[in-house]
């Protein structure tokens, strides 16, 4: 098999495994809830801690990329990534494998970072239309198969495993990458942005925090408004610093270019919105619809299913549309599938959601591989690597900010219809409704008369949430939609695409 081939599967394969990782760990979460009796932070924590360490590491390993190689930055980051798998199998409390999560971040961000720039630096022309449809179909695939193996894994071998898996597929994958793929440097290596990445990650970290402490600690307590002004401090230094220095992570100028813009801006919404919501949706089917992870699974596969059927075709018909008119197209679909997902009420089944799973499904399958074409076509060939850190960068920070800003609003939400239906509610309720749905108070040690009207409850306060989210998740895809297809040009490209 040629060398470009190689490196397109075992790049597949990398992005399979990341994005498996987020979908696996989703069906799982009830059941690691349940086992290390973690609260709603600790499961947000469990996606935002893998999330925000693969933003905030993104953009230096896309310039460690250029600067020591891409094939390099990528195996080291597969090995960092199948290191902290086992680690977190073996984790036996929430705090050891939140960090165990992270660790699994930062590694990641060495596989995703260079990913986009180890194809285009082997494909061109319709070729390398072709192989970001198979990269697409990929994000589709590990969407589509994620809720079901996780499902599977979870029911049959425990939480653990789904960990444990990444391991001898790791290793496999490291040795061929080592033995089939150019390790290609940029033409003019830049040194690493030590004090931009510091900044960075500092002020991502402390925004996180805020978003899911916020609620418990009480959003005008001195820790959260500590959080949020030394968030945006630290923000502010890190833009200064990126101005001033010679050799910045995150190249502002880039900006300059409101195609950049338009990718960047499609790659956070649809995160944010889509993909931040699954944790919830997890938590609805099984924790007010009571499914196995199994039975969840099942139910995300319309959804999933329809995204990697339409991967394949989306990369096919950028050798004729405009990237703009796919990334407005499928953003746009998805938030109308979002729309038809809304409207649930306590009594509902999961098929009020079928309509929406399917349409979402394919507006999501339709901007994968758009995104990932853009992504290199809006930067010169010497910042490959920082364009698709960059880009990733955009698509996990809105994972990170979507499931803790989404969650800081459901946990509020069902804290206020809580206290209005059932004011004698005793305390934490609130916290128990929101991680784990009315499975979760039907454990309750309650009164008989209180354990009943708590349990409804809880069904009420909980969808009705869920309502509020979906709605808002709906307005970013539409926003994302509308920036896409406005800013999107192809006359602001500066690498060729299919099209």
């Amino acid at each position: 098999m040629e060398r470009k081939w190689w490196t397109l599967v075992l790049v597949s394969v990398a992005t399979f495994m990341l994005l498996l990782d987020v979908t696996i760990v989703n069906v799982a979460l009830p059941d690691i809830q349940r086992s290390l009796h973690a609260s709603l932070s600790s499961l947000q924590w469990v996606v935002d801690a893998y999330s925000l360490m693969l933003a905030s590491f993104l953009l230096t390993a896309g310039s460690l990329g250029d600067r020591l190689g891409r094939r390099r930055v990528f195996t080291i980051g597969f090995a960092i990534f199948t290191a902290a798998s086992f680690l977190c199998g073996i984790s036996e409390d929430p705090t050891l494998l939140n960090i165990c999560r992270g660790l699994q971040g930062v590694g990641g961000a060495g596989m995703f970072a260079t990913s986009l720039a180890l194809i285009g630096q082997e494909f061109q022309g319709r070729d390398r239309a072709t192989a970001f449809g198979v990269w697409g179909a990929t994000i589709g695939g590990a969407a589509a198969i994620g809720p079901l193996i996780g499902g599977v894994i979870t029911e049959s071998f425990g939480w653990e495993w789904i960990f444990f898996v990444n391991v001898p597929i790791g290793i496999v994958a490291i040795v061929l990458t080592e033995q089939k793929v150019r390790n290609v440097f940029g033409k003019e290596p830049e040194p690493l942005d030590i004090p931009g990445l510091v900044t960075f990650s500092a002020s991502l970290f402390l925004l996180i925090f805020a978003l899911i402490r916020g609620n418990p600690e009480g959003w005008g307590s001195a820790t959260i408004l500590a959080c949020l002004i030394g968030a945006a401090v630290l923000m502010a230094v890190f833009v200064a610093i990126q101005l001033r220095t010679r050799y910045p992570m995150l190249d502002l100028t880039l900006f300059r270019n409101p195609a950049f813009n338009g990718v960047s801006a499609v790659a956070f919404c649809l995160s944010a919105g889509m993909f931040a919501l699954f944790l919830y949706i997890t938590i609805y089917l099984q924790g007010v619809l009571d499914y196995s992870p199994l039975e969840a699974g099942l139910r995300f596969l319309p959804l999933t299913v329809l995204g990697f059927v339409a991967s394949p075709v989306s990369g096919v018909l950028s050798h004729r549309v405009a990237i703009r008119v796919l990334l407005g197209l499928g953003l746009a679909l998805t938030g109308i599938g979002l729309l038809f997902m809304h409207g649930i009420a306590p009594d509902s089944t999961w098929t009020t959601l079928l309509v929406g799973f399917l349409i979402a499904g394919v507006g999501v399958g339709i901007t994968n591989p758009a995104i990932g074409q853009a992504a290199i076509a809006v930067v010169p060939v010497e910042k490959s690597g920082m364009g698709s850190g960059i880009n990733s960068t955009f698509r996990q920070v809105g994972v990170a900010t979507g499931v803790a800003g989404l969650g800081a609003i459901f946990q509020s939400q069902v804290n206020s219809k809580l206290a209005e239906i059932l004011p004698q509610a005793p305390k934490g309720l609130g916290e128990i409704v929101a991680s784990s749905g009315s499975r979760g108070v039907a454990a309750l040690p309650l009164p008989p008369a209180l354990h009943v009207k708590a349990v409804a409850a809880a069904d009420v306060a909980f969808v009705g949430a869920l309502n509020s989210i979906i709605l808002i998740a709906a307005i970013l895809s539409f926003v994302g939609a509308i920036a896409g297809f406005a800013l999107t040009r192809s006359s602001s490209f500066v690498q060729p695409t299919g099209a």
